[in-house]
């Protein structure tokens, strides 16, 4: 067996949610009729072929776009354990012995408060190593777009991943950095901000998020979401019987109506439904299905909140059906897992 084949599909995830990226990476090799082996650590989750031959065939044929709990996708080699004295040489050796070559190169970390104390270390390590694979010839200025990711574990074990172009998050650590701005009336604002990012082009955001636009948010309060609305100049029914920050009723662009969201129905059709409601997936998809069928909106944003039944049971993902023209967004009341 060649050690130095990419063997292993490496995902880095959201601590917490390592089992499910794991159940669902061996649902997609169960359906590509891969044997592989699963395991995960904090951050990340991987399956490895039983019979160690690469898998880059199966990576490339899931497109990231369809997992849902990946924060980014990777061929990966067999986990390298470092003398630090010699951490590059032996780095480059792996790279050399597999072949590789790239034209950028990421070292990450898993979301942990172990992984970030790896920063430090990451950083004195970046320049040496890129001086390194350039007089290697590893890291090169054309390269089919191919990028060198080094997950750092700990001082003395390392995983070195490839991704390629249009099959991955182009986020360091898969990881979008938003800062929380000091005016909305709760930090649930970032997931509603976030979801644009992910779901709506930056270059369609002046007309499909134009100002006069009429949205509805359902479970509004305290109006983390409704600020984001409102930010972009839209008018906003404010839907939620729990009370709202008052500062934003004051923009004039808000309508409270303390009603139940899961009953209320819109005097016209919206352009814009945004839903952060905490109750059961099955209720709430119900709910958007309702929406969709009678066209009350042109497009909507909601939350899923965990925990979703995604369990593999006779060699099956079972997996929440969503309606077509919504975009979830998958976390547990406290917890974002993409």
């Amino acid at each position: 067996m060649n050690t130095t084949w990419p063997a292993t599909w490496l995902v880095y995830c959201r601590e917490g949610f390592e089992r499910d990226a794991q159940a669902e990476l061996e649902h997609h090799a169960l359906e590509h009729g891969v044997h592989v082996k699963g395991e995960s650590g904090s951050g990340w989750a991987s399956v490895m072929r039983i019979n160690g031959e690469t898998i880059n065939e199966l990576q490339r044929h899931v497109p990231f776009s369809r997992l849902i709990f990946a924060r980014q996708s990777l061929v990966a080699l067999p986990p390298l354990f470092l003398d630090r004295e010699n951490r590059l040489g032996a780095i480059a050796a792996q790279i050399r012995e597999a072949g590789w070559s790239f034209e950028s190169i990421w070292h990450e970390t898993p979301d942990t408060n172990e992984g970030k104390s790896l920063v430090r270390l990451a950083k004195a390590l970046t320049r040496p190593l890129q001086s390194m694979l350039k007089k290697h010839g590893a890291l090169r200025r054309k390269a089919g777009g191919r990028r060198l990711h080094l997950l750092w574990l700990s001082g003395e074990q390392v995983r070195l991943g490839m991704s390629f172009a249009g099959n991955r998050c182009e986020l360091v650590g898969g990881i979008r950095r938003l800062r929380f701005p000091s005016r909305a009336p709760s930090r649930s604002t970032l997931k509603l901000e976030e979801a644009w990012h992910e779901f709506v082009p930056r270059d369609e955001w002046d007309t499909r998020l134009e100002e006069g636009m009429q949205a509805a948010d359902l479970g509004a309060a305290p109006g983390g979401w409704t600020w984001q609305l409102v930010q972009r100049g839209m008018h906003v029914y404010a839907i939620d019987n729990g009370p709202m920050d008052s500062t934003l009723m004051a923009s004039g662009q808000v309508e409270h109506l303390a009603e139940d969201g899961f009953v209320w129905q819109p005097p016209c059709r919206l352009d814009w439904l945004v839903c952060d409601i905490v109750d059961k997936p099955s209720r709430v998809i119900a709910m958007m299905t309702r929406w969709l069928v009678h066209r009350w909106c042109r497009e909507a944003i909601f939350n899923l909140k965990l925990p979703v039944t995604i369990q593999v049971a006779s060699g099956e993902t079972r997996q929440p059906a969503v309606p077509s023209g919504i975009v979830p967004s998958f976390d547990s009341p406290t917890q974002q897992a993409t």
